[in-house]
């Protein structure tokens, strides 16, 4: 009988030894305990701010330095419209560390959004300046990726020229388009026609373009032997007046 009890007393010992450890731990662990007052970031950037990162910190300070749930502050940080990712970590015994990496938009889509270098479309407010630098791709949005590759192409095919390309579109109807950064619009239909047409315009554009330094505004490349281009309307002549002495 004496024998058998002394594993059950054992036990007992044990647990009645873990509880003051127990105890201890849960104080110095507890959430008031080493709070985190430092807050270091690291990146470049030209759109997120400090404010907007303190903002999306400081609510989710109020715990302890091992109390602090590092997934709540990345995603709090990377809800944020500019920041394309983020990785937080602590650094004891009372700093939080952020490394953020900001999106970098590479054109605007169908005028109201921004595609990143990673191909994502995000909103994000942007100066008026900066949104006009970026080249305009427009398309319904489950075919995001081709109006991209698209864009890439004919980039390629007007690298020759002076002409800059500051957008294409797509139609719901399939048709495709050219806009140029003087304002001039291109307009090609079908891609699978698209390199074929771009090829007949461009080897001629250079006659095409002698004599006319204003350029053209409008160009179809959809006639099955050639293309239609319109020019700017002539500028009205002046008005003479004849002054005569007496």
């Amino acid at each position: 009988m004496r024998t058998g009890a002394r594993p059950v007393a054992w036990c007992l010992v044990a647990a009645l030894l873990a509880l003051p450890v127990v105890g201890v731990l849960n104080g110095w662990f507890a959430a008031s305990r080493w709070p985190v007052t430092k807050l270091t970031v690291q990146g470049e950037f030209k759109h997120v701010t400090m404010d907007e990162l303190r903002g999306a910190v400081l609510p989710r300070l109020g715990k302890g330095f091992f109390a602090l749930d590092l997934d709540s502050v990345q995603q709090a940080v990377a809800a944020l419209p500019w920041v394309e990712s983020v990785e937080a970590r602590k650094r004891w015994p009372d700093t939080l560390q952020l490394r953020v990496t900001e999106r970098q938009p590479f054109a605007r889509w169908n005028g109201k959004q921004l595609i990143s270098r990673q191909g994502k479309v995000f909103d994000a407010p942007i100066d008026a300046a900066d949104a006009a630098a970026l080249p305009n791709l427009q398309g319904p949005d489950d075919r995001l990726a081709e109006v991209v590759s698209f864009y890439a192409d004919v980039r390629k095919a007007f690298a020759g020229t002076h002409l800059a390309i500051s957008g294409v579109a797509l139609t719901a109807r399939g048709s495709w388009s050219v806009a140029t950064a003087n304002g001039a619009r291109i307009v090609i239909g079908d891609r699978d026609l698209a390199g074929m047409r771009l090829r007949r315009f461009l080897d001629v554009y250079p006659q095409m373009m002698a004599g006319h330094d204003q350029g053209f505004v409008y160009a179809d490349l959809r006639y099955t032997n050639g293309f239609a281009v319109r020019w700017p309307d002539p500028a009205p002549a002046a008005k003479t007046t004849t002054v005569r002495r007496s």
